[in-house]
């Protein structure tokens, strides 16, 4: 239970962190930029819009082959949930002057960091869109930049094609957007190398055991 908890604070911070990116009005992350652009295409909200590319992207995981967690699930449903209740009940600020909007894009960023490390040291899966990256690396052979960067400047052409916004913002946060997850971690001690998660697939081969454990210990 514990553990689920703090997935469910992270996530939320991590919708917190978005939400101030977007309301930053500088232009969104090349993954917003795709869900900005699919909710104003088929006339949806970017929450709803978050959750519909997360399911997509969990089943071509499982497809491809890469495991995944409680947190992956949780993922996908609430911090689409998360961003249309801060969004739409207007509880974060919005700024259009270029000064408050650079610092509400940049502790954005820190929030996302934060609220990522809190729900990764959860250890029960990654998020859905670091899943891909994972197994498109490891299909691929080519290195984490160049997989990461192929797939956010797929999701940024195809998201302004539909009408996602993409400014200084969006440049911001591809370039230092990593780095400032990296300064987040080390804030807190948190190594990602040092994570083990335990994913869906090992509570069915632990249930399966206790079933068959128990079978052999009461034969009908």
């Amino acid at each position: 239970m514990y553990k689920f908890i703090k997935i469910l604070i992270g996530l939320f911070l991590f919708a917190l962190g978005i939400v101030m990116t977007i309301n930053a009005n500088l232009g969104v992350a090349p993954w917003d930029v795709f869900h900005q652009g699919l909710s104003k295409t088929i006339g949806i909200t970017m929450g709803m819009a978050s959750i519909s590319v997360a399911l997509i992207i969990i089943i071509l995981d499982i497809v491809l082959g890469q495991k995944i967690g409680w947190a992956t699930v949780l993922n996908m449903l609430l911090i689409g949930t998360f961003m249309d209740v801060l969004m739409l009940n207007n509880f974060v600020p919005e700024f259009n002057s270029f000064i408050p909007s650079i610092i509400m894009l940049l502790l954005g960023i820190l929030v996302q960091g934060y609220g990522c490390w809190i729900y990764m040291s959860g250890e029960l899966g990654a998020g859905p869109r670091d899943g891909l990256m994972v197994v498109l690396t490891k299909k691929t052979g080519r290195s984490v930049r160049v997989v990461k960067s192929f797939i956010e400047v797929c999701a940024t052409i195809v998201g302004y094609i539909l009408g996602g916004s993409v400014g200084i913002g969006t440049l911001i946060l591809a370039l230092i957007g990593g780095q400032a997850f990296q300064f987040a971690f080390k804030t807190v001690r948190f190594d990602v190398k040092n994570v083990k998660h335990r994913f869906i697939q090992d509570d069915i081969l632990f249930i399966k055991e206790k079933i068959k454990s128990h079978k052999e210990k009461n034969p009908s």
